[in-house]
């Protein structure tokens, strides 16, 4: 069975709260999408942390016909404090600032930046100075990054 985009992305938002829960961070879901999806909070943390989530069901090949690579298009201005790249292909989860998102993003058309990694790390880049590479982005991994956030 197809997955609508709708199911992919509630996929991705169940995920993100499977795993922070894991982690001892609750979660709640918003009714309505206004950019932000999901709320966290930690007891060690004063304050909830909000969360927009974007999800990939799997790698697909750059511009349609490149190598296979995951991909995220999102608003650049956004309400949420956090944003959650999802693949559910691999039960990963990548979580950054606004900031980071802004400064790693490696397109930056009007109003959205697009964020993008590749699957298989021999894939020639034309700007190796950009992180590009799945495995390049390991210190934005969820797991590797709730204590900051969090705790």
């Amino acid at each position: 069975m197809k997955l609508t985009p709708q199911q992919i992305g509630k996929c991705g938002e169940l995920l993100v709260q499977y795993q922070l829960l894991s982690l001892g961070v609750e979660t709640a879901h918003l009714t309505t999408d206004d950019g932000i999806d999901l709320v966290a909070y930690s007891p060690k943390r004063a304050q909830p942390l909000t969360i927009q989530v974007k999800t990939n069901l799997k790698p697909k090949p750059g511009g349609g016909k490149g190598k296979e690579a995951l991909d995220w298009w999102v608003p650049e201005k956004n309400p949420a404090d956090l944003l959650a790249l999802v693949d559910l292909s691999g039960d990963r989860i990548w979580l950054m600032t606004h900031q980071e998102l802004s400064q790693l993003a490696q397109q930056k058309p009007k109003d959205k930046y697009h964020i993008y990694m590749y699957v298989d790390p021999t894939v020639k880049v034309k700007n190796p100075e950009k992180l590009a590479f799945v495995f390049e982005f390991e210190r934005y991994r969820l797991k590797n990054r709730v204590d900051e956030f969090f705790h």
